[in-house]
């Protein structure tokens, strides 16, 4: 051969090494992200997820892609949206803080990996057989929400002792969670005996409407479901609560930084980062059907005194001394 031939030949090889070597590495993984609300309100939370990502070594747009579907709010697109990750052939389909969207990513697939993180029993509502062994394709964090939503109400009857009507206002359009949580909430209703006055709301607009009712029924207190969709609101509800001087109870801190009278629920931001770690123990190929469903261990009670006082109410050492955070 020809020096010439072989200095020409050999070139060839050195540039084709990249590309070879391009197409032998594997594809990133492809996370299918599926939510209720819209990214604005979440990006917090989102940090705190792919931190949990990072933690498995997982970095956004370097070893992970994520593919992100956001629901604005409207349970109906939530199927549609599901399917639209199945086709997109997601590795991994993540549902945070959305029964409805868990049930239709479950629905939608039973071979892709599903990591769910929302408030009603995982168990009783299908998701996985068992919390230590989820036994199909699905895991991830039960937040216990709907199962504390009967200490909301005695913490709020405890604060407003002379009540005997308080209403609840829920979200009908995510059917499973606010019957799960209603269920709770009707039997500590019925403990306390109190009157309990169902109020529903699924848009801002029914939010103003729910308020009206419950002034002219003369409800003496309000009980907020911990639904996501009224995490999308807490301004307009805890105006609304100190326009009409309504003590209202709430499931999310989210409440608090708007200027709520008290709030009992889950630390969400480290759910959500929970919730990374998990995916990223998914992607590494653990299998979610033994992966236990991790419960939260902390619920947070923040009571804001200052709010206490405008209303003439004055918390008693029962709430003050088991209180997380007290505002001033």
């Amino acid at each position: 051969m020809r020096r010439r031939e072989f200095i020409s030949l050999f070139g060839s090889a050195i540039a084709s090494w990249p590309l070879a070597t391009r197409a032998q590495q594997p594809a990133k993984p492809v996370i299918g992200f599926l939510h209720l609300t819209s990214p604005e309100p979440n990006r917090e939370n989102l940090a705190a997820f792919r931190r949990g990502l990072a933690e498995t070594g997982y970095i956004e747009q370097k070893n992970v892609a994520i593919e992100y579907r956001w629901a604005l709010n409207q349970n109906d697109r939530l199927a549609a949206l599901a399917t639209e990750l199945v086709r997109r052939q997601a590795s991994l389909i993540v549902v945070l803080e959305s029964t409805n969207g868990a049930l239709a990513a479950k629905a939608a697939t039973q071979t892709i990996p599903i990591i769910f993180m929302q408030g009603a029993d995982p168990v009783q509502i299908g998701l996985v057989d068992s919390l230590n062994r989820p036994g199909g394709n699905a895991t991830g964090i039960d937040l216990l929400l709907a199962r504390v939503a009967a200490k909301r109400l005695e913490l709020l009857r405890a604060l407003v002792p002379a009540a005997k009507s308080i209403a609840y206002l829920r979200n009908p359009t995510n059917p499973v969670y606010a019957e799960t949580e209603s269920k709770e909430v009707r039997a500590a209703a019925s403990e306390l005996d109190v009157r309990l006055l169902i109020e529903n709301a699924s848009r801002a607009s029914e939010i103003e409407t729910a308020f009206e009712d419950l002034v002219q029924q003369h409800a003496d207190a309000l009980l907020v479901s911990s639904d996501g969709f009224f995490l999308t609101h807490p301004g307009q509800i805890v105006a609304l609560a100190a326009q009409h001087s309504v003590p209202a109870i709430y499931g999310w801190r989210q409440a608090m930084a708007a200027g709520g009278l008290m709030s009992y629920g889950t630390n969400i931001i480290d759910a959500w980062r929970q919730a990374g770690v998990y995916a990223g123990r998914v992607l590494k190929g653990e299998r979610p059907a033994e992966l236990p469903v991790q419960q939260v261990t902390k619920v947070e009670l923040i009571i804001n005194l200052k709010v206490a006082k405008a209303l003439g109410l004055t918390f008693p050492m029962s709430i003050l001394g088991r209180a997380d955070e007290v505002i001033e």
